[in-house]
């Protein structure tokens, strides 16, 4: 994945209509006449078709892909360059939508997202990238990490099909532990965005301090967001590790305790 200047080709525009709404009202005021598909159409997901993401051919609207590529902050979502039907790529679309992992777990992966894109396609090699993009030529979007957008470092990314040999997606496909992995980094990061956002902290500075509540075994979301708090109080008092064999509310509140009692 690299950040490049846009090539001009796409035939079609998956739009993130949950972060895109000034566009889609650009849509049906402006470009009312384009072909497009509700991509929960025809999946367990279409109560929810219009949260959902909107497929839209621009084979023939080269003005759409110019405000794509002139205004990537109100048109978001991924630009597709595929050759297949729409049928063909709508079936493979959504069965990107809902994968597995482990016996029992199963989700709807939101590819669709620019920031989702920037992690999950950046744990595919090249054999997992083929089978993920499949009749898809080439992605890109406008985007990059949650560090990425906390720092306005967004860029153009681009991903090229290296079109291998490989079985096709499964339905319900297993998500590799590398996949897992750079998703999980995705929603903390997310998640230390969101209290810089409400805050106004520095990303540097919070993210360090969620690394030093895991460091402490603070992984339960509900008991890391008590040490962020405590940590934001107590900016310069001294790391001590809980005792062993406490749960993680306990050793949180053996922190909080021993930082109150120092105070002077």
């Amino acid at each position: 994945m690299s950040d490049v200047m846009l090539e001009p080709l796409a035939q079609w525009l998956l739009l993130d209509v949950q972060e895109a709404p000034q566009a889609l009202k650009m849509l049906r005021e402006e470009f009312a006449g384009l072909r497009h598909f509700w991509l929960f159409d025809a999946t367990e997901f279409q109560p929810l078709r219009e949260h959902g993401p909107l497929l839209i051919e621009l084979h023939d609207s080269e003005a759409l892909l110019e405000c794509c590529q002139r205004d990537p902050q109100t048109w978001r979502g991924l630009l597709l360059d595929s050759e297949v039907s729409s049928a063909e790529l709508l079936l493979h679309l959504r069965r990107m939508l809902t994968v597995s992992f482990g016996l029992h777990h199963r989700a709807l992966l939101s590819f669709y997202n620019r920031q989702t894109a920037s992690y999950f396609f950046d744990a595919c090699d090249a054999r997992e990238l083929s089978r993920w993009l499949g009749p898809i030529q080439q992605l890109r979007w406008y985007g990059g990490t949650w560090a990425d957008r906390a720092i306005g470092s967004h860029g153009w990314q681009q991903l090229r099909n290296p079109r291998l040999a490989v079985a096709p997606l499964g339905v319900e496909e297993n998500l590799t532990a590398q996949q897992r992995e750079r998703l999980q980094t995705c929603l903390l990061e997310q998640h230390i965005w969101r209290w810089c956002q409400s805050l106004g902290t520095d990303y540097a500075t919070m993210a360090s301090h969620v690394q030093q509540g895991l460091a402490l075994g603070f992984s339960d979301r509900g008991v890391l967001d008590g040490w962020l708090w405590l940590r934001l109080l107590h900016p310069r008092a001294v790391l001590v590790p809980p005792p062993a064999g406490l749960t993680q509310q306990e050793g949180l509140d053996h922190v909080r305790r021993q930082w109150q009692n120092d105070q002077p």
